[in-house]
């Protein structure tokens, strides 16, 4: 395993530890607002990002660094700018269904005491 990964699994992880660690991505919710605004409009650089999440450049780019590394964006550089992008379509696919599915228990995990929150 490379000594730059972000994180180090097992040997030999079995599939629903990286499912779990790959939903673990989408667990953040500023993440969720970057890839719904990569979404909404398109290849954005890291400073638009910036000023349309409100926090500081370092911690957009903490996240959007997990979010490449995962496979959800990725990035394209232009001259001195690197645009984001969502990497496939089955990652709006995937946002729409988690849309749908709220919707219809949006109370229940509004209430659930289980799973942590931020």
């Amino acid at each position: 395993m490379s000594q730059t990964a972000p994180f180090k699994l097992p040997e030999a992880p079995a599939r629903s530890d990286l499912i779990a660690k790959y939903f673990r991505g989408l667990g953040d919710p500023t993440r969720l607002r970057i890839l719904e605004l990569l979404r909404s409009e398109g290849e954005l650089s890291v400073g638009a990002l910036v000023a349309r999440l409100a926090l500081a450049q370092p911690q957009v780019s903490n996240h959007l660094a997990c979010l490449r590394w995962c496979g959800f964006i990725e990035a394209r550089r232009e001259h001195r700018m690197i645009y984001n992008r969502i990497a496939d379509e089955r990652v709006e696919q995937m946002l729409d269904l988690a849309s749908a599915l709220l919707e219809d228990n949006a109370d229940h995990v509004a209430a659930c005491c289980r799973i942590e929150e931020g």
